[in-house]
């Protein structure tokens, strides 16, 4: 039996009053672009058996949004492609709406937002969202709600910022073991009470053009004004490839997790993270296939809250570092997103970091490169190349080094202020899970964020974490990795 979202996940955007006249619930969908285990589309479900009104869902791509390129137009359309072949043997009424020209998809959302009688859209505290929701939605006349399917636990149930992840992990593992959490229902539309859509997209926003499942097939981007020179990687996006992604990474690489997603000449990472960015799966669908790799398991067996990464969840070495950084470091990266503004700002990493990288920013740099030699990975590093080379063909960097990409950047930009600048563009413009909590959480890990301060003082870190091409050399074969991205 599946619960109802809970009211924690749940947000008033305008202060507006269901419209009783309206003519259908419209979901607007921008973030979760899923029609599986999402709790803003069960939310939009539950309004329409509630109030015996049509399901309408509107997904659509604007041309104008931060980094928008071929890259992240095509992995998005994939997914609006699944998402509209599925919606067609279901009650609800689906529109495809890709941006053909900068302004032309102006007020299409509120326009259909004014014919309905309730608006659910998507909550994430991250990338051009929270300001949408500030200086757009609000302002609409209409009953918004913002609906959070973003983790295991609710973003907005936390009554503080943590600020380590040992912190974060002991209280998420305290509240897991009061209460088991809710999850979304696995398929909403279902509902044997949802009315049947059958309105006509024309009739309700005459001035756009919607796209069918075979427009959205054969869809030229090159028109499009956006970034051309960041190429699709190959990789497809959308629902189908992201299960077919979770059922690899399940059955070949999950055994191995816990040794192997540090090797980088090694398949290890899950390479979940770009389908769990766009919505095309759910954390929590992860979380249920992660753990019945145990057919044994339930919550009911996990251990008492330790605040370790191992030994809570009673599952084995390498499923428990997988459920670490699905449960701690994914969702630690949402609620500093969740609560803090400035999440990607300097002035918002720790006191600690920001006293000892000022006390050293006029130390001597050995070198120091432009953003456009980073870019074109022209340092004379042959790793570091290695690793931005991955990033602009594949849309990733492997788990290890990217860390190392970032530590590297510090070490050779002019102040800690503008190797910040750099990471946050060459990973935002690149990486497929990029403008992301979790994208933030590792560029700031780089400047102090989430960690310590360490010894012995060094020129440029001051007590930032330190780490070297030399010393991963030392510890890991990177031989063949060089050769495949050189």
């Amino acid at each position: 039996m599946n619960h109802p979202v809970p009211p924690i996940r749940i947000r008033n955007a305008t202060g507006e009053s269901i419209q009783s006249h309206g003519k259908f619930v419209l979901y607007w969908m921008t973030a979760f672009r899923r029609l599986h285990s999402n709790f803003a589309l069960q939310r939009a479900v539950e309004l329409a058996v509630q109030l015996q009104r049509p399901l309408l869902i509107l997904e659509a791509l604007r041309v104008s949004y931060p980094w928008a390129s071929d890259r992240f137009h095509q992995f998005i359309i994939d997914g609006m492609r699944d998402n509209a072949r599925e919606v067609a043997s279901t009650h609800a009424g689906y529109l495809a709406y890709v941006e053909p020209s900068r302004g032309d998809g102006h007020a299409l959302a509120q326009t259909l937002a004014e014919q309905a009688s309730a608006v659910v859209t998507d909550d994430f505290p991250c990338f051009f969202h929270p300001a949408m929701y500030q200086r757009v939605v609000r302002k609409w006349k209409a009953y918004v709600e913002l609906v959070d399917s973003n983790g295991i636990l609710p973003i907005h149930a936390a009554d503080r910022t943590f600020t380590v992840a040992h912190s974060y992990r002991r209280y998420m593992q305290k509240v897991i073991a009061a209460d088991s959490p809710v999850f979304p229902a696995d398929d909403p539309l279902q509902h044997p009470k949802l009315p049947p859509w059958k309105g006509k997209a024309a009739s309700l926003a005459p001035r756009w053009k919607f796209l069918s499942p075979t427009e959205l097939d054969r869809l030229d981007l090159s028109p499009l004004p956006i970034d051309h020179s960041v190429a699709p990687t190959g990789e497809r996006g959308g629902r189908v490839a992201a299960l077919q992604c979770m059922q690899r990474f399940v059955s070949q690489r999950l055994d191995n997790y816990s040794e192997a997603r540090n090797e980088p000449e090694m398949q290890g990472s899950s390479n979940l993270s770009s389908y769990m960015h766009f919505g095309h799966i759910s954390p929590h669908e992860v979380f249920q296939q992660v753990t019945q790799a145990n057919p044994k398991w339930s919550l009911d067996k996990i251990g008492k809250p330790n605040g370790k990464m191992t030994g809570f969840w009673k599952l084995g070495e390498n499923i428990e570092a997988f459920m670490d950084q699905l449960m701690t470091w994914r969702e630690i990266g949402f609620n500093m997103c969740a609560r803090e503004a400035n999440y990607d700002r300097y002035e918002s990493l720790p006191d600690w970091a920001q006293v000892t990288l000022a006390k050293h920013a006029t130390d001597p740099r050995p070198h120091v490169y432009s953003l456009e030699q980073f870019d074109r990975a022209e340092t004379y590093d042959s790793l570091w190349n290695a690793a931005q080379t991955q990033l602009v063909r594949e849309g990733r960097i492997h788990n290890y080094l990217r860390m190392l990409w970032g530590k590297k950047i510090l070490h050779w930009s002019e102040s800690p202020q503008v190797a910040l600048d750099i990471m946050i563009h060459l990973n935002n413009k690149y990486a497929l899970d990029g403008r992301d909590p979790n994208s933030y959480s590792g560029i700031f890990w780089v400047l102090g964020r989430y960690d310590r301060a360490w010894g012995p003082e060094r020129p440029i870190f001051g007590k930032i974490r330190y780490m070297t091409s030399e010393s991963t050399r030392s510890k890991y074969s990177v031989k063949a990795y060089i050769q495949k991205y050189s």
